[in-house]
């Protein structure tokens, strides 16, 4: 009797690492995709800006993540190794300014799913769309196609599918109640990589951009740029801060140092060279317009003291009182807890059915590190599957 093939529900960058692996070492490999075509979040990242990963040395990388257990599945296939393996596919990168790594500027998103599609289907990989994923039963997964009900035969299934938020590209989260169902304990997913909502409005300011500045949350720091909106502030030292704000209740305060490199001390000194403090802000600040009608945001005894003023410039305190909807986040934290899988990312309920990608309860920021987390799960969930005997 032939064996039933390795089954991923999913498409994503986890699901597809997952089966290139698999289907390396000569399983059968069949994915189901509820849309009808793959990794539609994965190309919707790519919208602004493709980094695929993140160069900076691997002490440093595991550091972003919230979870000790994603340590050793990151550094089963780390961010050097991503880059080799894009070569693989004939995607070659280059370094950002920032350390992030991207396709070079001629390869389009698409073009790097289209090699890793073109990929799988030479190692035999079967994709079938327009499945939605309904329910597992023993060794069978339970799929609609289009109203009609459809069950396959796995010999081991791994669930690829997804946090909560972008749910036009699929990542719905309705495998939630699934779950729930069977008895496993989901976190409840919150928004990660948001941007806050204000208490005060920025509304004037909005799509100006803050650049070179630092944002401060306690003793955590983040430097880089951040935005303003019709509704707060967004930016990847924002989406940065998120992990550390969650614990936290709302309302809170974060603080922006408006010229990190300059001291709170020399600050106040130039601010007492001349009684007008535009021109110093201006001319010897050198700030431009957005930090002027921020700083004129100050009542009038901060921005006349000089004192007072540099103290504002050095920790511009911003209210936030809430993260965005989770539809139009990035990504989700919560999930399913690392306590209901084993060291295998297989349930501990069932140890044929595997949990990979963001349905997992870890967070990282932005910048490459979301994606890593992906790929290097599809690799080492693969992995353990190929170490046992049957």
């Amino acid at each position: 009797m032939q064996k039933a093939p390795i089954v991923i529900i999913g498409s994503g960058p986890a699901g597809l690492m997952a089966a290139q692996r698999l289907a390396e070492a000569g399983k059968e490999v069949h994915i189901y995709e509820q849309n009808k075509a793959a990794a539609r979040k994965f190309l919707v990242a790519g919208h602004g800006g493709f980094n695929l990963t993140h160069s900076e040395p691997i002490a440093e990388f595991l550091c972003k993540y919230d979870k000790q257990e994603l340590q050793p599945v990151i550094t089963s296939f780390d961010n050097e190794q991503t880059v080799v393996w894009l070569r693989e596919l004939g995607i070659e990168t280059y370094v950002g300014s920032s350390g992030k790594i991207f396709p070079i500027k001629s390869i389009k998103p698409i073009q790097v799913l289209q090699a890793w599609l073109d990929r799988l289907k030479q190692l035999g990989v079967q994709i079938h769309y327009a499945h939605k994923f309904l329910d597992f039963v023993d060794s069978k997964v339970i799929l609609d196609n289009n109203g009609t009900l459809v069950d396959k035969a796995f010999s081991r299934l791994i669930l690829a599918l997804g946090g909560g938020s972008w749910s036009k590209t699929g990542s719905d989260a309705k495998w939630i109640p699934i779950l729930a169902k069977k008895g496993i304990v989901i976190n409840p997913l919150a928004a990660a990589n948001s941007g806050y909502n204000t208490s005060a409005d920025y509304a004037e300011l909005e799509g100006q951009v803050l650049k070179n500045i630092e944002v401060r949350f306690g003793d955590i720091r983040k430097k880089g740029e951040i935005v303003f909106t019709n509704y707060g502030i967004e930016g990847s030292p924002i989406y940065y801060m998120n992990r550390f704000t969650r614990p936290h209740s709302f309302p809170l305060t974060i603080h922006i140092d408006l010229k990190p490199n300059s001291s709170e001390e020399s600050i106040t000194q130039l601010l007492k060279t001349s009684p007008k403090t535009s021109e110093v802000l201006k001319n010897k600040l050198k700030f431009n317009k957005t930090i002027l009608a921020l700083l004129k945001k100050l009542n009038k005894e901060s921005y006349t003291n000089p004192n007072l003023l540099a103290n504002a410039i050095k920790a511009y305190p911003i209210q936030v009182k809430s993260y965005r909807p989770i539809d139009e986040v990035i990504s989700t934290a919560g999930g399913v807890r690392f306590e209901d899988i084993n060291q295998a990312l297989a349930l501990a309920k069932y140890p044929n059915v595997y949990c990979i990608g963001e349905m997992l309860d870890w967070e990282a920021p932005t910048g490459g590190y979301l994606l890593q987390a992906c790929f290097s799960m599809g690799n080492y969930c693969a992995e353990q599957i190929l170490k046992l005997k049957t």
